[in-house]
């Protein structure tokens, strides 16, 4: 019987590790100093709780009104949305996740909500999908506009 490397040893081994390193590392690690605590991370609440960015209890202002283009939109990345204002004086929010692959969509002024990633489009009056490959629209999102200023409600 013979001993030391071989093929079939060799391939074994790099098959246990293959299998083992991505398990290993899921685990995270304990270390305090690597640890996020969600008692002490940044909060991106929009649900106008005190921990708000104004932090008076209401949600603060997402946007001015004339950041948005008539007939077109605004990415909102941190907050994973895109307003769009379809006509003069009006919008409405949807979630900036295009629903074919998770890409973020981008900004516009020709009437729809590009993503892209894939080529897909979506309207900027429901968020319904204009072209593919996306076969679902975006969700809404509820705003609030209160003279000049777009808040998440």
């Amino acid at each position: 019987m013979t001993s030391g490397l071989n093929r079939r040893n060799v391939l074994g081994g790099a098959t246990a590790a293959a299998v083992s390193l991505p398990l290993l590392a899921a685990c995270g690690s304990d270390d305090p100093a690597t640890a996020t605590d969600p008692a002490t991370s940044p909060s991106t609440s929009t649900d106008g709780g005190a921990d708000s960015p104004t932090g008076d209890g209401t949600a603060g202002a997402l946007a001015a009104t004339s950041d948005i283009p008539v007939g077109g939109c605004a990415v909102f990345s941190e907050q994973k949305c895109v307003v769009t204002q379809t006509s003069e004086g009006t919008f409405k929010a949807f979630s900036s996740v295009c629903t074919h692959q998770g890409c973020t969509v981008s900004a516009s002024t020709d009437g729809v909500i590009p993503c892209g990633c894939h080529g897909s489009e979506f309207s900027i009056e429901d968020g319904s999908v204009v072209q593919g490959p996306a076969t679902s629209p975006l969700a809404e999102i509820a705003i609030t506009v209160d003279g000049d200023s777009i808040s998440l409600a």
